[in-house]
């Protein structure tokens, strides 16, 4: 006997007062109905062929797909690189025309005190 065999299903074992719970009264003919539908349903997949081609067929949509998903990642990349490129150009193109505070634009240094003497070896 397996584990599950031996363990009571659900709303099928004493309730809170210690009494056991009967299943709900099944219809006189169940049996019969379910052994026909059994039959039935027997008969219907014994009449189910696998097609010969549908592991292959299965298998090369699935690499079409793959392929295609990385096909559309690889653009996607490409896009945004290319995007984030011309994003960044754009921004130093937009530096202004004049001099900024750190050159004066005499060639002279701007720093305001002597500078540190130059070891010499």
């Amino acid at each position: 006997m397996k584990h599950h065999d031996a363990t009571p299903s659900r709303g099928t074992g004493q309730d809170r007062t210690g009494h056991e719970r009967s299943a709900p009264p099944r219809p006189p003919d169940a049996q019969r109905t379910e052994r026909e539908l059994a039959d039935a349903l027997r008969a219907l997949a014994g009449g189910v062929l696998p097609d010969p081609d549908a592991y292959r067929t299965a298998r090369g949509e699935w690499l079409r797909r793959e392929r295609r998903r990385r096909l559309v990642l690889t653009v996607l990349v490409a896009v945004v690189f290319a995007l984030a490129t011309l994003i960044g150009l754009w921004v130093l193109n937009q530096a202004p025309a004049e001099p900024g505070v750190i050159f004066s634009g005499d060639g002279a240094a701007a720093a305001d005190g002597p500078s540190l003497p130059r070891i010499r070896g």
